[in-house]
């Protein structure tokens, strides 16, 4: 498969309007108020959003699961309904649904004749992929058996089956623990590196800000902030944390705020910089340690907490 160019726009999403009738005399409630982005292939694209947001709502309109009520979506320049543009993508959804007494194995097998291709092709595919997601060792195990993130990676492996262009996965690092999320990340940033394209949805803003190189923040059905990281996070400093002891704590009451005391360590946030030199003399004055100073800049956390505020 020839890799599209880092420039290419392999999704555009352009006022996109989408609304529910609900309650018992049916009123229509908008979900999506003129949501437009667009992804570029070769990247990792975060959708960010709290709960109620728009996310999955979104993500089933590009999927063409369910219809906007007005906008367009094309999908590698056409339209999103075109199989031309579906046999290109993948789709993890947030709660995946399996056979459970298939094994791993035998699951991808009934994907794989999904697809045009054959068995010896498909079986030398599917080792791959539970190489990649790190399930060879369980691929003839029943499904039941599987934890939570074990289910993800086969979940994972299955949306990679037809070799997609584009990625859709849908809060893939819910649930996991912290070595699940960590291992899944990895396969993620994998994809990329293969020349592919993912669209991730998740509210785990840790795993967003490690991974995707552009993000867009969904609040109360509109698109708030949208761009790479770098732009939409500021560097300027927001103020420093420093660890000292040997420093009676009401000296330096006035310097700061203290977050923590264990022993004789303090951990103090000092917002002003004059007060930092302050506090380094002082420590100094009183013969006492300084054993961390770490200055804090804007996080996606603090950008995207912010924008929810304002929303």
């Amino acid at each position: 498969m020839s890799q599209p160019a880092k420039s290419e726009i392999v999704l555009s999403v352009h006022n996109l309007f989408k609304a529910y009738k609900t309650g018992f005399i049916p009123k229509r409630s908008p979900v999506l108020k003129g949501v437009s982005f667009s992804v570029q292939a070769g990247e990792i694209f975060g959708y960010l959003g709290p709960n109620g947001a728009g996310k999955t709502t979104t993500l089933k309109c590009l999927l063409g699961l369910i219809f906007p009520d007005s906008g367009e979506i094309r999908l590698f320049g056409e339209s999103h309904l075109s199989l031309t543009a579906k046999e290109k993508i993948g789709y993890l959804p947030e709660n995946p649904y399996f056979y459970e007494y298939l094994t791993g194995r035998e699951f991808l097998e009934f994907y794989a004749r999904l697809f045009p291709s054959d068995r010896g092709a498909n079986r030398e595919k599917i080792t791959s992929l539970l190489r990649l997601v790190g399930l060879e060792k369980a691929a003839d195990l029943q499904l039941r058996k599987f934890s939570k993130g074990m289910l993800q990676r086969i979940g994972l492996a299955q949306a990679l089956i037809n070799n997609p262009e584009l990625v859709f996965l849908d809060e893939p690092l819910g649930g996991l623990d912290p070595i699940g999320r960590k291992e899944l990340r990895d396969v993620i940033v994998s994809l990329r590196e293969q020349g592919k394209t993912v669209f991730l949805c998740s509210h785990i803003l840790q795993d967003i800000e490690m991974v995707c190189d552009r993000v867009a923040i969904i609040v109360a059905g509109r698109i708030v902030a949208q761009g790479a990281l770098e732009d939409l996070i500021s560097e300027k400093i927001l103020f420093t944390e420093i660890t000292v002891s040997g420093v009676p704590k009401e000296d330096l009451e006035n310097l700061g705020e203290f977050l923590s005391v264990r022993g004789e360590r303090a951990l103090l946030k000092v917002y002003e910089e004059p007060k930092i030199d302050h506090v380094l003399r002082l420590v100094q004055e009183k013969k006492g340690k300084i054993h961390s100073l770490v200055p804090r800049t804007e996080t996606l956390e603090d950008l995207f907490v912010g924008m929810v505020k304002q929303g």
